[in-house]
């Protein structure tokens, strides 16, 4: 490690905290000793990660290549979270364009409400569903293929800024590919959240690990200022809308790595399991998973319909709007 800097403050001082991932493969994890950035302690490199997430990442981590309707309906239900969320803050006309868009829900879900929604995803099977059963405009492609015209004015990065090798590079590319006014959501998991051990906190894909703080930091630096930060300290994701800023030197929060370092000591499966609301969340888990299997299939084929009559009457309207403009 004595070459690597870190991607939020160029830190050079780090202490190890872990050796493996969250199956047992080994994988080291570090934490920087100046912010606190949590990071692999080897960064793969482009052609790796390229590698990795267009064959690998969706059977390594979800178990399938294409997408069940389980997942589909899960996906579908964030997307409407999602959209929920940000409706008051953001312009009812925004075109949105989401980075790494996955089966595609949060952007039909956009579209479906009235505003033009388009995203990239590098998984073939997952875009591939996007595309062909969801009718969704998510084609295959990269961040960093995407014109920096500052043209845009919604970009969105659900669970993606961790799997990025230098997440400052992706921020700063974001950054210019939106208009002055333009604004940024990112949702991410939080390392703060309480976890049972610390060995299920690490995978391969989540090269970065993120705490509100340090995600506020990073973010921030690039040219961003914070304009909502939604759900509570202790919820295992974090999910902040940001609008565009002038980029300034990053502004250190200097207890981060102390922070940090107590909720890493404290995941134990003891504190874990002794939380007030352990019980409630199992049951509520468990309940929204036996109600998944009873219900999935029916709910996936009346989104499969609501996309189709929506493509249907779209076409339409386009061969209306062209006769009369004949």
């Amino acid at each position: 490690m004595e070459h690597k800097q870190c991607d939020l403050c160029s830190g050079t001082k780090f202490e190890k905290i872990g050796n493996q991932d969250r199956h047992g493969n080994p994988l080291e994890s570090v934490i920087c000793k100046t912010c606190g950035l949590v990071a692999h302690g080897q960064i793969p490199t482009d052609e790796e990660l390229a590698r990795y997430y267009a064959t690998e990442y969706r059977q390594s981590y979800h178990g399938e290549l294409t997408p069940s309707e389980r997942r589909v309906m899960r996906a579908w239900k964030n997307g409407e979270r999602i959209f929920n969320q940000l409706q008051p803050h953001i312009n009812s006309n925004a075109e949105v364009f989401e980075v790494g868009a996955g089966i595609g829900c949060t952007v039909k879900v956009f579209e479906l409400n009235g505003h033009r929604a388009s995203g990239i995803e590098p998984g073939e099977g997952f875009q591939n569903y996007s595309q062909q059963t969801l009718l969704t405009d998510v084609v295959r492609g990269d961040l960093f293929e995407q014109p920096r015209d500052h043209s845009r004015e919604l970009v969105l990065l659900v669970h993606v800024i961790e799997h990025f090798n230098s997440p400052r590079r992706a921020l700063e590319y974001i950054r210019s590919m939106l208009t002055d006014t333009g604004q940024f959501y990112v949702e991410c998991p939080n390392i703060a959240a309480p976890f049972a051990r610390r060995s299920k906190m690490f995978h391969y894909a989540h090269i970065h690990n993120f705490t509100p703080s340090s995600l506020k930091m990073l973010v921030e630096s690039c040219g961003f200022k914070l304009e909502q930060q939604f759900g509570s300290k202790e919820d295992p994701n974090l999910q902040m809308l940001f609008s565009c800023s002038e980029k300034s030197e990053p502004i250190i929060d200097p207890t981060n790595y102390h922070q940090t370092m107590r909720v890493i000591n404290e995941a134990t499966p003891l504190r874990y399991h002794l939380r007030p609301y352990y019980f409630s969340s199992r049951l509520t888990k468990v309940s929204s998973y036996l109600k998944e299997h009873l219900t999935a299939r029916q709910f996936v084929a009346d989104v499969i319909q609501k996309c189709q009559q929506h493509a249907a009457n779209t076409h339409k309207k386009i061969l209306s709007e062209t006769r009369s403009a004949a």
